[in-house]
C-alpha cells in the first residue's frame, strides 16, 4: 500500500483498513461515534488537529505518516526529523554508543527504518568478513548484506531458515508501515538465490543465526530494541539489534577473541 497526498479522510480509512479494523471497531477504540468517523473518512466532516492525532495514535500510525495526515488535513506537522549528527541529538548518539560498546564482545548494530546501517560495534566484524566490498558502500543495508550471494549468505549454515525469518519480519513491517521503500527491498531480497528450503516458522519459538567463522560454526539469537517514548521521527525509526550467543561454544569463542 503506497500512501499519497490524498484527502485526510481517505488516508485515515486506508490506515484503518490496513489495520483490519471496521469503522465500528475504531469508533469504539477511539471513543467517538461511528457516524462522526464515517463523516471524517468521506470528507463530510473536517477533523480537528487533535482528532487527526487521536485517530493516528489509535491506529498506531508511524510518526512520519502522522505528519502526512496533518498536512493532508491542512495542519502543520508536529513531529520533527532531526539529523542524527545534529548537536541536539548528542545525547541519543551517546546512549546508542554506550549500548553498542557495552555489548562487546557480542555483535550489535543500529539501523534505520529501511534497515540501513547507522552504527555498529567492533564485534560485527565477524559478520562482514569476506563480503563483497560493493555491499559495504554506504548506505549499507543489513538485510541485503545478510541475504546477498556475495554477502553473508554463503557462510550462513541455516540460510533457508534465516532467510524465511528475515523475509517474514520484513513482510510484517510492510504491513505495519505501508512503506514503499521496504516493498522494493522485499522484491529485491526474494529474488536472491537460495538452494535451501525455506520452512514455515509460525511454530518456532526463536530462530538462530548460524554462521561459519574461522573454522567454527557460531550460533546467535537476536533481540531488537527501540526507544520507548520518541517524539522525533529519526529517533522513532532507530532500532538496535543485539546478537547473543545461542550456545556455549559461541560464547567461549567470542570471549576468547
Amino acid at each position: 500500500m503506497t500512501l499519497t497526498q490524498r484527502p485526510v479522510g481517505e488516508l485515515l480509512r486506508q490506515w484503518r483498513e490496513q489495520r483490519r479494523l471496521s469503522q465500528l471497531d475504531l469508533s469504539i477504540q477511539a471513543d467517538i461515534s461511528t457516524r462522526h468517523l464515517s463523516f471524517v473518512e468521506t470528507g463530510r466532516s473536517a477533523p480537528s488537529r487533535d482528532m487527526v492525532l487521536h485517530l493516528a495514535e489509535e491506529l498506531d500510525v508511524p510518526l512520519r505518516d502522522r505528519n502526512r495526515l496533518l498536512l493532508a488535513a491542512g495542519y502543520a506537522p508536529v513531529y520533527s526529523e532531526t539529523p542524527l549528527d545534529a548537536p541536539e541529538m548528542a545525547s541519543v548518539k551517546s546512549a546508542v554508543r554506550r549500548i553498542l560498546a557495552g555489548h562487546n564482545p557480542y555483535p550489535a548494530v543500529v539501523v534505520d527504518r529501511r534497515w540501513n546501517l547507522v552504527d555498529s560495534n567492533a564485534a560485527t566484524a565477524l559478520f562482514i568478513a569476506d563480503v563483497a566490498p560493493a555491499l559495504m558502500k554506504p548506505p549499507v543495508n543489513v538485510l541485503r548484506l545478510s541475504l546477498h550471494p556475495e554477502g553473508m549468505a554463503p557462510r550462513i549454515r541455516n540460510l533457508g531458515e534465516w532467510r524465511a525469518h528475515l523475509l517474514g519480519r520484513l513482510r510484517r513491517e510492510i504491513a505495519v508501515t505501508a512503506d514503499a521503500g521496504l516493498q522494493e527491498l522485499y522484491k529485491e531480497l526474494v529474488a536472491y538465490p537460495c538452494d535451501e528450503p525455506e520452512p514455515h516458522l509460525d511454530n518456532d519459538v526463536v530462530v538462530s543465526l548460524r554462521i561459519a567463522h574461522k573454522g567454527h560454526e557460531l550460533a546467535f539469537l537476536s533481540v531488537i530494541a527501540t526507544f520507548g517514548t520518541p517524539a522525533d521521527i529519526t529517533v522513532a525509526e532507530l532500532a538496535i539489534e543485539s546478537f547473543f550467543p545461542a550456545d556455549d561454544v559461541t560464547a567461549e569463542f567470542l570471549r576468547g577473541n
